[in-house]
């Protein structure tokens, strides 16, 4: 979260990222026009919003886990998937995922140089469901190898 907190400052606008990814993508890809380069650029940014809440996702998801799981649970209780997954959990995760975007856009609307937007929030909380929902799958699929 510290992470994600210092990103949003102006060291890490848009104007910053600018500096070494146009010119890499200028350099891979030299007769593409500057306005297709612009909209790589942003696509790249919102990756990079997606993947950083995704891997929050993640932490938190695995920190609530150890937390709770000092007591030993049964597979097939209520709430649980049959790996024993459970869906609070993970709308936890997902609440604090999305509460978290948008602090962090409200202290980019104090921040000179960048703006806030609820896309944002949204691409965020999106980044931490995709997390949820991979390891969803990879927990469904560790089960049956």
């Amino acid at each position: 979260m510290t992470l994600i907190f210092s990103a949003s400052s102006d060291a890490k606008s848009y104007q910053h990222s600018s500096r070494l990814v146009e010119p890499l993508l200028h350099w891979l890809f030299p007769q593409m026009s500057q306005p297709d380069i612009e909209a790589i650029h942003h696509y790249i940014r919102k990756c990079g919003h997606l993947t950083e809440y995704s891997i929050l996702a993640l932490l938190l998801w695995r920190a609530i886990r150890h937390t709770a799981g000092k007591k030993p649970r049964p597979p097939a209780a209520p709430g649980r998937s049959a790996d024993g997954r459970s869906w609070p959990e993970a709308r936890l995760v997902l609440l604090i995922v999305m509460l978290y975007a948008a602090t962090d856009e409200l202290h980019q609307s104090f921040v000179p140089t960048r703006t806030s937007l609820v896309s944002d929030v949204l691409i965020d909380t999106a980044g931490g469901a995709v997390a949820l929902v991979a390891l969803w799958i990879f927990g469904r699929c560790r089960k049956h190898w």
